[in-house]
């Protein structure tokens, strides 16, 4: 993109060099959940059940959704709601559609369907008609009706057109993928959104979940339990989310035990520089 577009970008926005407002770097537990496919069960009360189990051992984490993720917002809102636990959650979701119009209709369903009165943080998915919902979004938050902004996306094609548009826009989130499998983050995105202070949340923390494909029957090397990782799930997540740029990763799982395993990725010591560097070269050498 070059200098005139990012200024009509800016300008579409409404946004000038005077006319910023403060971000604060918000404070989440380390592993918070994501709801692609998992909770996208519908009404199968069998499904749900495992998945109101999952939902009870979390307190004060990021529970992530979207509209793309079929019934997996009405699952998650009901079962929150069933468990009184909306006062417990970060609840986020996102808006992925094309139109102010068909935002706002979008939007307001997703409030309907996760059952909450203010939104901790609403993000636009993929970048999709990225400056016309930031505007719906700033007068949202402004009004009240959302705490926190935020945009996303999975691949890293799409680098450099998120780097723009957190130039463009004082964003508070950033969600974007990043695991062993997927490092390409680290290169420039991690540390911009650092330096301006932006919220990172990271999705595709198995990179699906080829991480396990390849570790399959594969030990753990004997020096991680001084990191306290005594699982593969526990070393892939606590290399991401001891990332000095990360918030939080958000693992998808529709298992209690699963849960339990990703959520002591994000407790115990964490892994400095050279730890993380020893995790990688160990991890490439499977």
């Amino acid at each position: 993109m070059d200098s005139r577009r990012r200024a009509i970008l800016a300008a579409s926005l409404g946004l000038y060099a005077a006319r910023t407002f403060p971000q604060a770097q918000v404070k989440l537990p380390k592993i918070g959940l994501g709801t692609w496919q998992t909770f996208d069960v519908g009404n199968d009360s069998a499904a749900r059940a495992p998945l109101r189990e999952v939902l009870k051992l979390l307190d004060g984490n990021v529970v992530d959704s979207s509209p793309m993720y079929g019934t997996s917002e009405s699952v998650a809102g009901d079962l929150i709601a069933e468990l009184a636990m909306r006062e417990r959650l970060f609840v986020a979701t996102k808006v992925w559609t094309s139109g102010r119009e068909d935002g706002i209709e979008q939007m307001e369903t997703s409030f309907k369907r996760l059952r909450v009165k203010v939104m901790d943080l609403m993000q636009i998915h993929n970048l999709v008609d990225v400056a016309t919902h930031t505007k719906t979004l700033q007068d949202w938050k402004q009004k009240g009706r959302i705490r926190y902004i935020g945009i996303t996306h999975y691949t890293s094609s799409a680098y450099g057109e998120v780097e723009r548009t957190l130039k463009a826009a004082p964003y508070d989130f950033l969600q974007i993928n990043y695991s062993l499998a997927e490092r390409e983050a680290e290169e420039r995105l991690l540390p911009f959104a650092a330096a301006r202070k932006v919220n990172v949340i990271i999705n595709r923390p198995f990179a699906g979940s080829s991480l396990f494909r390849r570790t399959k029957g594969k030990a753990l090397p004997p020096w991680a339990a001084e990191l306290g990782i005594a699982t593969w799930a526990q070393y892939f997540l606590k290399w991401i989310v001891s990332h000095p740029a990360v918030t939080c990763a958000i693992p998808g799982t529709a298992r209690p035990d699963h849960m339990r395993d990703n959520l002591a990725g994000g407790e115990g010591p964490m892994p400095d520089a050279a730890a993380r560097k020893k995790m990688v070269e160990y991890f490439d050498g499977l």
